[in-house]
């Protein structure tokens, strides 16, 4: 058996560890607070921009700003972007997303882009290569989300794979074609009782390119969303696991804490045991 002092030192270390996973549980669920309070902002300033973009529409195309490209400049390939956490502390939701994507992937029809540093790690383990790799947003507001923009308008069509918020005990892979996922927030407007046309507003430089300026606004939303979406599920698999984490060592620090009390009163026994053989060794000596 180990002796006292270093069980009491291993014990001291997990007492620190129990410390550790009980603040990035505390992080996490303040995280967790205000993601959903930006989520809500965004979500709104997306249907006030939706009612207009629907009294501006003269179809039910959605043309991702890029209306006055040419066709033979867009790539013919399925652009997947996946949105995973910047480190290794979000649970093991990031493995699932990049299975998903795997199942469905073929390097000849698609092209891929990385949002979050583990999710490139994981792809590069697996050899599977990439386009580009964005990190994480570190902040929840302003988010310039141009840069992906600019990939998904030179995509016949996009894809996203994120992680989604269920609750804060369970969170799922998801994906959504990205044209999808902004006129589904469309649908859940109020439709405009007014159409704006040429005939009663004037449009500079020309209608095509405010409803152009409008879908890559909206675009912006929506990829800014999906990537807060896909934060806050990350900050709830980090909240499960530091949960789970703080457990464990809380149990393994009150089995440390036994196993020291134990080893003490076992010193004492044999201390005990020393000094009633030692008594009994001195009175048989005085008997004889």
């Amino acid at each position: 058996m180990k002796r006292p002092n270093e069980i009491e030192r291993e014990e001291n270390a997990m007492g620190t560890l129990v410390e550790l996973t009980s603040v990035f549980e505390g992080i996490a669920s303040m995280r967790i607070a205000q993601i959903k309070n930006q989520v809500l902002k965004a979500t709104q300033f997306f249907d006030e921009l939706w009612g207009i973009y629907s009294q501006l529409r003269v179809d039910t195309s959605f043309r991702f700003g890029r209306s006055q490209v040419e066709e033979d400049e867009i790539v013919e390939k399925e652009l997947y972007i996946i949105i995973t956490a910047e480190g290794g502390f979000s649970g093991d939701i990031d493995q699932k997303l990049i299975h998903t994507m795997l199942q469905s992937y073929d390097k000849e029809k698609n092209d891929i882009i990385v949002i979050g540093h583990h999710g490139a790690v994981q792809l590069a383990q697996r050899g599977v290569s990439y386009q580009k790799y964005f990190k994480l947003p570190v902040k929840d507001q302003n988010i310039n989300v141009t840069p992906i923009i600019r990939y998904v308008q030179m995509y016949r069509s996009t894809t996203v794979f994120y992680q989604e918020y269920v609750s804060l005990m369970v969170q799922d892979v998801r994906r959504i074609a990205l044209s999808a996922a902004v006129q589904a927030k469309g649908q859940r407007s109020e439709s405009p009782d007014d159409i704006i046309t040429e005939a009663n507003y004037i449009f500079e430089p020309s209608t095509y390119d405010v409803v152009d300026h409008l879908e890559r606004s909206m675009l912006h939303i929506a990829v800014s969303q999906l990537i807060l979406d896909s934060k806050l599920a990350q900050y709830a698999s980090r909240f499960r696991a530091m949960t789970a984490s703080h457990e464990r060592a809380d149990e393994a620090k009150s089995d440390l804490h036994r196993l020291y009390n134990r080893a003490k009163r076992n010193i004492k026994d044999e201390r005990l045991k020393e000094i009633v053989n030692g008594i009994k060794k001195s009175k048989s000596g005085a008997i004889i």
